[in-house]
Formats: structure tokens, sequence, C-alpha cells
């Protein structure tokens, strides 16, 4: 045994041909050379080359169901965000594809930056007359490959035309109560909680600007927001009335109370039924409910007191747009 503690059988030298500090390797380590920035890497977000890769097929999938799954033309959004001075806007402008959406929306008038048509597309009456309306409101009509227009909506089915339509924007709750106080009439709101079919969204936002509304509350998150379906349901009346984005329901319910708004949640379980509502007549708030879930226990525990709509017993529920219609158009009688 060493005198030093070593093991015996301890090899006291190197490998042959091997040298210090290589890893038993024969050649050293060769380094990798120098770090390329991000702006430099085709595969990281940030590169800026010309031959940057395009989005891939599963991300476009992704993107398009996702899409679908929000109500949204499968283009999703074409622009970049644009802030409002007060007022809240979404991400960017959409398309609205195919000629009957088309013009349909060109009819309701829905605010709009641009009009795309691919060369080559059968000029039937629907194109010719969304082109005609289009010039009429000074709308620029740009022509473009079917290729360019393909790649602008991500492949879904446009029949050759497409109309960018500007982001909705949204009011403050302080100005929709301020709009609802000076309105010379009894403020009426209502607040739709979990309703997330934008076509829905769309229809109330119709009929509560036919039965004298005066604006309505939707959430900020689990909601349908105002796109381009919803702006095409309304029939236009969502440039005439004005939609506020919440963070939280119930508090708004809380504040409307505080401005001595008399609050009503619509609720098959609820105390009385709609007919015999007391406080039609006073400043009313309506919180409507998704057909399914209805509205979420804390909102309706935190409102003044619920309301039914009596329906026949073979009948599970409403449609959230037909409720709120129906509410509103009870409203509207008892005023008279």
């Amino acid at each position: 045994m060493s005198s030093k503690g070593g093991h015996p059988n301890r090899r006291k030298t190197a490998k042959p041909g091997s040298k210090k500090g290589t890893g038993g390797q024969k050649k050293g380590l060769a380094g990798k050379g120098r770090t390329l920035k991000a702006e430099d890497r085709p595969w990281h977000k940030a590169y800026t080359g010309e031959d940057k890769p395009r989005k891939t097929k599963w991300k476009q999938d992704k993107e398009r169901a996702k899409a679908e799954a929000e109500g949204r033309p499968a283009a999703g959004r074409v622009g970049k965000p644009r802030q409002g001075r007060g007022r809240e806007r979404d991400e960017g402008p959409e398309l609205i594809l195919g000629r009957n959406p088309v013009l349909e929306a060109l009819r309701a008038k829905v605010p709009s930056t641009a009009l795309y048509v691919a060369y080559g597309t059968d000029l039937d009456d629907r194109v010719s007359e969304s082109v005609r309306l289009a010039d009429n409101r000074d709308l620029p009509v740009k022509e473009l490959s079917r290729r360019d227009l393909d790649r602008r909506t991500a492949g879904a089915h446009h029949q050759g035309i497409g109309l960018e339509v500007e982001p909705y924007r949204y009011a403050g709750l302080d100005s929709v109560l301020e709009t609802a106080k000076t309105s010379g009439t009894a403020p009426l709101l209502i607040a739709l909680d979990g309703v997330t079919d934008p076509r829905n969204l769309g229809a109330i936002i119709r009929s509560t600007a036919a039965f004298g509304g005066h604006g309505l509350i939707i959430p900020s998150r689990r909601a349908a927001s105002v796109t381009a379906v919803a702006w095409r349901t309304s029939a236009g009346a969502a440039a005439r009335l004005p939609v506020a984005k919440v963070v939280n329901l119930a508090r708004t319910v809380k504040t409307c109370q505080d401005a001595r708004y008399m609050t009503v949640a619509l609720d098959a379980g609820g105390d009385g039924d709609v007919y015999d509502m007391q406080a039609a007549a006073d400043p009313l708030l309506i919180v409507v409910g998704d057909e399914g879930k209805g509205v979420s226990r804390l909102v309706a525990e935190t409102c003044d007191f619920r309301v039914g709509i009596p329906i026949a017993s073979e009948v599970e529920s409403l449609n959230a747009s037909v409720a709120a219609s129906v509410a509103l158009a009870e409203v509207q009688r008892q005023r008279r």
C-alpha cells in the first residue's frame, strides 16, 4: 500500500497519447464560435430576414380552430392594436368573408376600412352590389390575387370577397351611465353574464336599441365581444348603442345600485315573473345569463331581485337574445 494512502492499483500516469485537460481525447475541445443574435436566427421569432419562415400548418390550424370557437371569422385579426382615447379597442380589424355576409354587412353600414375582391371572381349580383355600396361609402375596393386573399384569410372559404371591418370602440362604464342619465327617459341598461355566442350578442344589441335601452354591459372575460359577426347580427345597431366592457360584473351591479338603479336578474327560479315586475318605471339594470348556465350565483345574489319568464313546461329554456327581448318588451309596455 502506498505511504500516501492511495489505492495500490491506481494509475499514476496518463494514458499514452492523451493530453492533460482533453478528457482523454487526443484532440482539444473546439469552440462553437460566435453566438448569433436573435434577429439573425431564422428559427427565432425576432428574425427579420427576407427568408423568414411562414407559420406552420399546425399553427394555422390551431388559430383557425380558436377563431371558430370564439365565433370570429377564420381570418382572425389582420391589423395591429390601435388605442382610442378613453375607449377600449379590440386588437385590430377583422375580415368578414363570403358574398352574403359581406353584402349584409355593407347594407347594415358596419364601419369598414376596405373591400377585397380577388381577380377572376364571378361578378354576380351580390358582388356587384357590394362593390357599388363600398363605392358609395368611399371605401377603397382593392383587387388582389386569389392566392393573396387565401393568405390573408388563412385559407378560409371566402368566395373571392372579403370586407375589412374596423375594431369596435367600447365605451367606459361611467360614460354609459352618464348617457342613460341624460337621455330624458328612465335609464334602462342590459348586462350579459356568460353569453359567449356573438350572434346572441348582436341580437341583444339590436333588441336593446329597438326597445329604448340606453346601453349594454359585457364582461371582459369568458364572454362574446363585439366582433364582425356581432356587428352583422346587430343590423347596424352597434353603431348607435354604447357597449361597455367590465372586469367584474358583480361589482358593476353594485355600482349601478349606488347610482340608484334597481337591478334584476332573469332567472327561471326567480321569486316572480317578468310580467309582475314593479320596478319597470325606475332606472333599471336587467342581467341576462347564458341559456345553459343562466346568471351566475354571485351576480344573481347581488341583484335586488330575480324574475323568470313563464314558459310551457316542455320547453326547458329560452335563448339569451329571446329572453332579453321579452324582458325589454315588457319593460317598454309597462312604461307606456
